[in-house]
């Protein structure tokens, strides 16, 4: 395990872009830990996730002593939303990779292994899915089962789990010829023992690089149907959300066009770095983990 761990340390120091994306994805993580202490919830506050207001007037209010990075239109604090919308975004990448990856490998994994009709049913119905496009079939999910965060969780896992599907088909075609998974069969092995425990887990490495490469991405779809409205319901700490509530200052005031930049630039480069570390480190876990790259 330490030959392991010092491997993976000394291809991390040999790419010095992987140690940014590291950086930054240790920054946002420990922003998120430690949220309830560098923006304590109001007392009374139902939901820490809501985001204290000072009113309702729909001007925004610049950077200040009060408000360290100024408010949003409705008054809604931005450096609150902030901190607690980054637990939001690591809650949204994690859940949505986990189910789509779950149901990516029972789909895949039983498609490769069993083969037949069941494979041609089964990707029959991939193919369908990945017939639509993404963030179309999304939005039409969230509004069919009704807006919220929840749901839009669950309209991106859907669009997502069919690229997991198809990569791990393909490799359990491979892997279920081995002598290895012939002489379990031989040894009365029974198909889940045999997909659990000897396929499964060599297949499963090319998924988690995938997997890392696609938690950026989750994080800009589900910000753009916050953006659209889809999302998060509006004080909910959500990226997507206060760029939604940003969209009617983004050219400032009359005679000064950068008066409120600071409602659309700090969480779009919130996004931005997260989604870019997220990628860096995808990278870096690909080095590590595909065999075909060592």
């Amino acid at each position: 395990m330490k030959d392991k761990i010092r491997h993976a340390w000394k291809l991390l120091r040999r790419r010095p872009a992987s140690l940014v994306g590291f950086g930054l994805i240790a920054f946002f993580f420990a922003v998120a830990a430690a949220a309830p202490l560098i923006a304590p919830p109001e007392k009374n506050s139902r939901d820490a996730y809501l985001i204290p207001q000072d009113g309702y007037s729909p001007d925004p209010v610049r950077p200040s002593a009060k408000h360290l990075f100024g408010t949003t239109e409705q008054q809604y604090d931005l450096y609150y939303g902030m901190v607690w919308g980054t637990r939001t975004a690591f809650r949204v990448a994690v859940v949505v990779v986990a189910s789509s990856l779950t149901v990516g490998i029972l789909i895949g994994g039983a498609a490769g292994f069993y083969g037949g009709w069941v494979d041609e049913l089964m990707m029959r119905f991939t193919d369908i899915v990945l017939a639509f496009p993404d963030l179309i079939l999304a939005v039409v999910i969230v509004t069919v089962t009704k807006p919220s965060l929840s749901n839009v969780m669950l309209s991106v896992a859907a669009v997502s789990w069919p690229s997991y599907a198809r990569l791990l088909r393909g490799d359990v075609l491979s892997i279920k010829e081995r002598d290895f998974v012939s002489a379990a069969r031989a040894l009365g092995a029974s198909d889940f023992r045999i997909l659990s425990r000897h396929i499964i887990p060599n297949c499963i490495y090319p998924l988690l690089v995938v997997a890392s490469l696609s938690m950026g991405r989750i994080v800009i779809t589900a910000a753009a149907l916050s953006f659209l409205g889809l999302g998060a319901p509006v004080g909910y700490a959500d990226w997507g959300q206060l760029i939604s509530l940003s969209r009617n200052w983004l050219l400032g005031s009359n005679g000064n066009p950068f008066e409120y930049w600071h409602t659309v630039f700090i969480p779009g480069f919130a996004i931005f770095f997260f989604v870019l570390g997220w990628n860096l480190l995808g990278d870096a876990v690909r080095d590590i983990l595909d065999p075909r790259q060592k």
